[in-house]
């Protein structure tokens, strides 16, 4: 197959998994709580970390037919790893890893490999074709501790050189997946082995590049002296070397073994103050492949490989930790200025923007996360309040039969409480619809939260709720107000950031005030000046004058913003509509959070026990699908000429103000 005919940048061969991380640093394996959930295996992490970097990656191995082997395939094709010939194992389950942070010095872990799924690979899993479809294929050396494995290695090797696919090996040494240690030492990186270094050596001329660390290149070469270890691994391969050194960097040799390491092609690390060691060697290997496979010379790729090793020991988890194409490269022009990655907070927005796993373009969200409305209906209409939950099923259901109906495949979200709608949250996770959450007290002013701490709130949550708040504020609100506001605010910013949760933050100007939106453009300069970037925005229909300014003012400050969700506030359809039309030109406004316009008068009528359940869904559904029509069907109105200078006007105002 030509070059230009390959389909893949890399095959990956090797351990893939489920990491479970402790997540209380400093304590004993033993004694950790909570784990998080992670993608591991070597392999499965260069796949992983290479596809983030722009390379088009596949992983060749097996996971179970249970939970753990979807959520592996899942994490995977979330960064556009080709996972075609990951297969499924009927008989095995997916490898399990279990790790902890003590200390720098000590990072206890624990495989569960007995039969693992990944160790299944036989040669039967081998395809020609599909070998011949990439440019390169990596091997982990775990894969070479076992004659089923070691014999579907060198089949694929064989494919690979027949067809001038270039050939990279992490030793990937771990002496207790070679037999060498206690089940439950896997901490353990070196124990010499003369039966290991045999079985290296009958492989490594079959490689174009070799890396490891110095322990990794003793083991290979049967020496813990690294110059006579390369030095052997050179006489039986003419691979290029590649020894990572740590913070020192690493060295590359394309020839002969100079008498000191730093002869080699040498690019000095950043040294960044560690948290986890673990997964440093897979990020390594994934900007390193970035830079070979794109012709870039040593030189460029080792100092990816550098940063990448340098970004991934500054934070928890190996995967998950992966930098992003734009995230390594803004941090390799400021690197020597960012001794702690995981403490920058631009570095820190890049990663957490940049690795969102989906997109959402076009949202028709029916919300119905009202509570307090909610009961006031059901005073006024003499129901029980026990009927308020059974009712945002019936809403939900409405939702769920409408985006049938219209094809919202992608397109569709609800938001929704958890004090009477838990059933509702329940029912719609996981199933890829826009899920959004409140969090505020109804009503409060200062903001207050519902269920107290953001934090200890978030612990429970899916990763795929949003974390939905709204404020009442206004750009000339008292000293005292507005910085108690802005302070949950921030509060609750900071604490979607360390779960995972995205933010849309609603912004309403509270009753009784002039409805002016230049207000709402000083609203937004007031909160990115106190660096908060929500993940989506939530606003009142403007003018098509204000949203440009609006679009202006979230570009300047988060080019990553996912958007804006229009609402509705209650008004009826036909002025909605025309809130859309507004908005037609505005890219930046993804389509619509409205609520009480579709529900309110039918709810009212199903509490009053004047229309069941069929006929309240019906109404609901006709009110949504005119709603998501006037979406669809939305053209651009010129603004006035007033509108335009009352905005600028108040624009100008607030900003000398501020």
């Amino acid at each position: 197959m030509k070059l230009e005919d390959k389909t893949l940048d890399l095959i990956c061969l090797g351990r893939v998994a489920v990491d479970l991380y402790g997540e209380q640093i400093g304590s004993p394996l033993e004694s950790m709580s909570t784990f998080a959930k992670y993608l591991g295996g070597s392999s499965g992490n260069v796949a992983f970390g290479t596809a983030r970097q722009g390379l088009k990656s596949s992983m060749l191995a097996r996971v179970g037919d249970e939970h753990m082997g979807r959520f592996v395939r899942q994490e995977l094709q979330s960064v556009g790893v080709d996972t075609s010939h990951l297969i499924t194992d009927k008989e095995r389950l997916t490898a399990l890893v279990l790790l902890g942070i003590k200390d720098e010095e000590t990072f206890p872990l624990v495989f569960y490999r007995d039969n693992c799924a990944d160790m299944a690979i036989s040669v039967d899993d081998i395809s020609e074709s599909y070998i011949a479809s990439a440019r390169c294929l990596a091997i982990t050396g775990t894969h070479l501790s076992h004659p089923r494995t070691r014999d579907a290695v060198l089949l694929a090797l064989s494919y690979a050189k027949k067809h001038d696919v270039k050939t990279v090996l992490d030793i990937d040494y771990r002496p207790v997946l070679w037999g060498l240690t206690a089940l439950g030492d896997g901490e353990t990186r070196f124990i010499g082995s003369d039966e290991v270094t045999q079985q290296l050596q009958h492989v490594l001329g079959l490689f174009d590049v070799i890396v490891g660390t110095e322990e990794e290149f003793h083991i290979a070469g049967g020496s813990t002296d690294t110059v006579e270890a390369l030095r052997t691994v050179r006489r039986v391969s003419q691979a290029d070397l590649v020894c990572k050194r740590g913070a020192l960097g690493c060295s590359v040799f394309t020839n002969e073994i100079p008498e000191c390491l730093d002869d080699g092609i040498t690019i000095e690390g950043v040294r960044v103050d560690v948290l986890n060691v673990l997964g440093a060697g897979d990020a390594f290997m994934s900007g390193l492949l970035r830079g070979y496979l794109n012709n870039e010379g040593w030189e460029h790729a080792c100092r990816y490989a550098n940063a990448c090793g340098a970004l991934v020991v500054s934070r928890h988890g190996c995967a998950p930790a992966m930098p992003t194409k734009e995230e390594l490269d803004n941090y390799l022009l400021r690197a020597s200025s960012v001794p702690r990655p995981d403490q920058d907070q631009h570095l820190n927005h890049l990663h957490r923007v940049t690795t969102r796993k989906k997109h959402w373009d076009d949202l028709c969200v029916l919300a119905f996360d009202h509570r307090s409305q909610f009961e006031q209906m059901v005073l006024d209409t003499g129901a029980d309040r026990s009927q308020i939950a059974p009712l945002k099923a019936l809403i939900y259901r409405a939702s769920q039969e409408v985006s049938a109906e219209e094809g919202l495949a992608e397109q569709s979200g609800v938001l929704c409480d958890s004090r009477f709608g838990q059933s509702v949250l329940n029912a719609a996770t996981g199933t890829g619809v826009w899920i959004g959450r409140p969090i505020e007290l109804p009503g409060s002013r200062p903001l207050q939260l519902e269920h107290g701490n953001i934090g200890s709130q978030l612990l429970s949550w899916p990763l795929e709720h949003v974390v939905k708040c709204l404020v009442f504020c206004h750009p000339d609100d008292e000293p005292t107000l507005r910085h108690a506001q802005e302070k949950t605010v921030k509060e609750v910013y900071q604490a979607c950031c360390q779960s995972g949760h995205e933010l849309l933050l609603e912004v309403i100007l509270p009753k009784g005030c002039e409805a002016n939106d230049g207000f709402y453009v000083a609203l937004l300069q007031q909160f990115y000046a106190i660096d908060v970037k929500p993940d989506w925005w939530k606003l009142p229909p403007l003018s098509p004058s204000s949203w440009r300014y609006v679009e202006r003012i979230v570009h300047e400050n988060d080019p990553y913003c996912r958007g804006v969700l229009i609402l509705g506030l209650d008004a009826p359809i036909d002025e909605v509509k025309a809130g859309f039309n507004a908005a037609a030109d505005c890219s930046l406004v993804k389509g619509f959070a409205v609520g009480r316009t579709l529900f309110g008068p039918p709810s009212s009528l199903w509490l009053s026990n004047e229309i069941g359940d069929d006929e309240f869904v019906a109404q609901v559904k006709t009110n949504y699908q005119r709603l998501i029509t006037a979406w669809r069907e939305r053209q651009l109105n010129e603004p006035n000429s007033n509108s335009v200078q009352s905005l600028l006007q108040t624009e100008s105002t607030t900003l000398v103000s501020n």
